[in-house]
């Protein structure tokens, strides 16, 4: 049996376990490991160890079935983020991660706070932050709370990045009645570093000072990791004080002050506070370097007076790092840390006993094994039910409507399709001078600061699919963010996710997850486009009500040279269309069945691995030898929205070429078939790209010309570009007032 902590344990209830978030099965799994009853700091600790958002314990089964490796990747998961190689010494460090809950609680300093604690994550290991993007899902339009979450998260989400100077390059946001009572809120980082200067967690080595460098600790979010690991209900109001208050200028600073220490030789590890604060850095720093910790937690630097030692564990109050130095190196490092005005102090060492001891004023108030606090949190294998094939739609079988281009003007001038400029208009996305290529299009791009090497990054989901089959619809949003990376020049890279999802103790929602990630892992072992970070946010529900199924995708890719990349915009009147794709007018599932037709049912598109592949690189290969002058693909409301977009990004019309196949118009002109591209080529080079598309048993087609001041189809009248513009710009001004 463990000696007993010097504190005499409260009188820890069944309703104080459950207000910990513990099962009852769980806290006597705590009391095994023990051999005695917890004191409440040991309780708190171990109850935000064993939260769902730091152990994955209900995820932990299936995410090990994931490709992490290949030749590109320097440190897949298990660390603050992924690192991938970029050549010539760099490397480029991404990850994504929610702050859904939070973010309804309390949308501006939810989203503000997940802007921050992604880039500590990425700054961590050594990168100076780069491009910011998020994934936002919320409510129908017509809740009463959507249009207050709206502003609130944008407001949260620009008022952070563009404060502390990294620019938000890139998005996307969804409106569904599925997340009236639980938005989702999705932050993605990019960062650069040089390979031969990346840092990791691991405190390796004994009698090693362990430095709380940044802002002071406080009582903001407590049981932050807690919170954001539970379902809601109608008193989740009460959980505001659960949000963290982040402090945008103090973060630049931070970064700052890290990058400089990092520059020196005097760091044995590093980590970012987040879910769970001091708890959670120091245990698996420890357990990580094979070591013991102590700490001192008068030492610590507090904001508030008369804190306890459970308030200081479980704080996940922003803005601070723990760092692990080279003894004797202290002084240095502080003069760093006060120089840009943060706070710098020794609050314990590492040890030789493998555990991890806490004391405040004099008393002990924790006394854990390192190795069983960081591994011990249980490990389910949920039930879970296979997820049923739904019913493929014939494209005969949804209505045509009365007009092509009226069907047009209605789907873009909507919450699905409408223009998001009113979001990313609020964010800076040109600070730092290296921005090539802006939100709106299919992939931001940013260079390599000093180089002619680009990074492209985008983030991608369609719910819909994935709620109608899981498996189908996250392998469809992998090879979303590829095509997206291939549309602008680059070559795929890797990704990170985001794996949204409601209560893993239904069976049918584990069951939605395990369909999830086979179809993930199908798509990135085909593409060789590994995940090498991520994080998983269940229990995204309200009342019994879970949220569409919603792994978000982030992907990154490289781009040889940013003088030779593609945009969406037409620009080159003459220029005839190219669709490189196979065409099967899929609308089942697709926003012309919802929005035109009034209904959505039956599959999701197919996607064939080995076409995109062959698709991706003609594309790749067409753009770098400047044989197109635009580029985008086929995705949500299909090929006419395609193009239209296309019309819309340059301000120039095109003439749309007759359909003349078996299939009817409104299933060519809106089906969301998969693997495609519409490319603007110069007449004299067409027939060159169809027969390099030929070659590879890719279907091509010629479907229309660039030109005038409208789009034009036979048969119809032509819908004037300035029209459809007003329709498209008009909605989201108009829903915010």
């Amino acid at each position: 049996m463990n000696a007993p902590v010097t504190t005499a344990p409260a009188a820890i209830t069944p309703e104080i376990i459950a207000q910990h978030g513990l099962k009852p099965d769980e806290y006597q799994r705590l009391l095994k490991i023990l051999g005695r009853t917890p004191s409440m700091t040991e309780l708190g600790i171990f109850s935000v160890m064993w939260s769902e958002h730091c152990s994955y314990k209900s995820s932990r089964v299936w995410l090990r079935t994931l490709p992490t490796s290949g030749p590109q990747v320097i440190q897949g998961p298990g660390e603050n983020a992924g690192v991938v190689d970029l050549g010539d010494g760099d490397c480029v460090v991404f990850k994504m991660e929610s702050h859904n809950h939070p973010s309804y609680i309390e949308p501006y300093q939810g989203a503000a706070t997940g802007v921050g604690g992604i880039m500590r994550d990425v700054f961590t290991m050594g990168a100076r932050p780069v491009a910011n993007l998020n994934a936002l899902r919320f409510g129908a339009p017509g809740h009463e709370k959507t249009r207050h979450l709206v502003s609130g998260v944008v407001s949260g989400i620009g008022g952070y990045g563009n404060c502390v100077g990294v620019p938000t390059v890139g998005g996307e946001t969804n409106f569904d009645a599925g997340y009236n009572n639980n938005i989702l809120v999705n932050a993605m980082c990019v960062g650069l570093a040089r390979t031969d200067k990346i840092f990791y967690s691991a405190a390796k080595g004994v009698g090693l000072p362990v430095i709380h460098v940044g802002s002071k600790t406080g009582r903001d979010g407590i049981h932050g990791a807690t919170m954001a690991s539970a379902e809601f209900d109608e008193k989740s109001a009460e959980k505001r004080p659960t949000v963290q208050v982040g402090d945008p200028f103090t973060e630049k600073l931070l970064i700052e002050a890290c990058l400089e220490l990092m520059a020196t030789d005097m760091i044995i590890a590093i980590q970012d506070m987040g879910a769970a604060g001091l708890t959670s850095s120091t245990s698996e720093m420890a357990d990580k370097g094979g070591v013991g910790i102590e700490l001192n937690m008068d030492l610590v630097p507090q904001r508030e007076t008369g804190m306890t030692a459970y308030e200081m564990m479980l704080s996940e109050s922003q803005e601070r790092m723990l760092v692990i130095l080279k003894p004797g190196r202290e002084a240095e490092a502080q003069a760093i840390f006060v120089k840009w005005g943060l706070d710098f102090a020794v609050i314990g060492k590492t040890t030789d006993t493998g555990r991890m001891i806490i004391t405040h004023k004099g008393v002990v108030e924790a006394d854990i094994p390192v190795a069983t606090l960081a591994d011990s949190a249980p490990l389910y294998e949920r039930p879970w039910y296979p997820c049923v094939s739904p019913k493929v739609i014939l494209p005969e079988w949804v209505a045509a409507p009365g007009s092509i281009l009226g069907a047009l003007k209605t789907m873009m001038g909507g919450p699905e399709l409408c223009s998001r400029a009113w979001i990313w208009q609020q964010y800076d996305h040109m600070v730092m001078g290296d921005t090539i290529q802006r939100p709106g299009g299919d992939a931001a791009i940013v260079r390599v600061h000093g180089t002619r090497k680009g990074i492209a990054a985008t983030c991608d989901v369609t719910p819909r699919y994935v709620l109608a089959d899981p498996e189908m619809g996250t392998k469809q949003a992998v090879v979303e963010t590829w095509r997206n990376l291939c549309a602008v020049g680059a070559d795929p890279l890797a990704i990170t996710d985001n794996m949204n999802f409601a209560n893993p103790e239904r069976p049918e929602i584990m069951g939605q997850f395990v369909a999830s990630v086979k179809g993930m892992s199908e798509a990135c072992r085909a593409l060789d486009y590994p995940v090498v970070s991520g994080n998983v946010s269940l229990y995204n529900e309200t009342n019994g009500v879970g949220i569409p199924p919603t792994p978000a995708i982030g992907g990154v890719g490289l781009v040889p040279d940013v003088s030779k990349t593609a945009d969406l915009k037409l620009n080159r009147t003459g220029d005839l269309l190219i669709l490189v794709g196979r065409e099967q007018g899929w609308l089942g599932q697709s926003l012309y069945q919802s929005i035109i037709a009034g209904k959505l049912e039956g599959a999701p598109p197919a996607v064939d691995l080995a076409d995109e592949i062959k698709a991706g690189r003609l594309v790749r290969a067409l753009i770098r030898q400047g044989l197109v002058s635009a580029v985008h693909d086929c995705s949500d409301g299909g090929l006419l929205v395609t193009v239209a977009e296309m019309a819309l990004g340059g301000n120039i019309g095109v003439e749309l070429f007759p359909y003349e196949g078996k299939l009817p118009a409104h299933a060519i002109w809106f089906g969301e078939d998969q693997g495609r591209y519409v490319l603007s080529v110069a007449p004299e080079r067409a027939e060159d790209v169809l027969e390099r598309a030929r070659l590879l048993a890719l279907p091509a087609r010629i479907i229309g010309r660039v030109g005038g001041d409208c789009v034009a189809l036979k048969g119809e009248p032509p819908l004037q570009l300035s029209d459809l513009r007003t329709t498209h710009e008009g909605w989201f001004p108009k829903f915010m007032g």
